[in-house]
Formats: structure tokens, sequence, C-alpha cells
């Protein structure tokens, strides 16, 4: 069974160079602890006659198949654009300059 403690969250933390306060260790301590221990009562679970698996259900692939199509032309969709630039759609500046 998991024993999270304060400190391994802490020493975690810091490890991931993420900033937690006091408070939030005491709140994210037992938080993760119990997560760590459902995980393991999983585990548990999981006999040698299970097989492996990523998904509780089958999936399979909805997408089309990958196959070059014809496309529209650059000058074409550049005709309709609101502004353009160089051969380039033309959007306004959303950083600062020192960005």
């Amino acid at each position: 069974m998991p024993a999270l403690t304060r400190d391994d969250v802490a020493r975690l933390a810091h490890m991931a160079r993420i900033a937690l306060t006091d408070d939030e260790l005491d709140h994210l301590a037992p938080q993760l602890d119990a997560i760590l221990t459902s995980v393991a009562k999983v585990g548990e679970v999981a006999a040698d006659d299970i097989p492996p698996t990523s998904h509780s259900v089958p999936l399979t692939n909805v997408f089309r198949a990958d196959e070059p199509r014809p496309c529209l032309r650059p000058d074409d969709v550049l005709s309709v654009a609101p502004a353009v630039e160089d051969g380039r759609f033309r959007v306004p500046r959303i950083l600062g300059e020192e960005a």
C-alpha cells in the first residue's frame, strides 16, 4: 500500500521544478496517496489470465486513408484573404516587441 508523504510530494515537486506552498503540499499529499493506493488496488485485481490492454474496449481507426488529394491553389486562397504580404496571409501582431 503506497504511503506518499508530504516530504515525498515536496521532493517530487522540487525535481519537477513546481513551486508548491505548504498549504498545497498539505492538500496534495493525501490526494496523491489516495490515487496511488487506487492504482495499486487495480494491480492487485489483474491476474495472469487477463491480457494487458491500453483500453477497456476495442478501438478501430475511423480516419480515412492518408492519400494525397487535389487542394486549393495558393493564389486562389490568397485572393480572398483580407490582407496578404509576400505571398502569405497578413495577420495582426499578437506579441509585443520583446517576445
